[in-house]
């Protein structure tokens, strides 16, 4: 695992699987995110360069979030579910186990 910076927001993708939300949050506290920077992902807000993207995996059954990296965030018409994410580019970091 990558250091993390516990004070950069973390958006988390749950692929509408809102009954894992609560056991997400608690593998990505343990594994050093801050509760309180957790933000549920939606289609018209995205976040910053630096910040951090939480996504279970692989959808529809997820056994594990994968952790990636904003690295460029460039603005775009929306578009379907993915929203304002689709400008968004990122780096893998790593996995939790979910």
């Amino acid at each position: 695992m990558s250091n993390i910076d516990s004070g950069k927001n973390v958006f988390l993708f749950v692929h509408g699987r809102r009954d894992l939300e609560q056991k997400a949050v608690e593998a990505l506290v343990s594994n050093g995110f801050s509760k309180d920077k957790i933000i549920s992902a939606k289609p018209d807000a995205v976040g910053s360069v630096g910040d951090y993207m939480a996504m279970l995996w692989m959808p529809p059954n997820p056994d594990h979030i994968k952790i990636q990296k904003i690295t460029k965030v460039e603005p775009v018409k929306p578009e379907g579910m993915i929203g304002l994410w689709k400008g968004v580019g990122k780096e893998d970091l790593f996995t939790v186990k979910l």
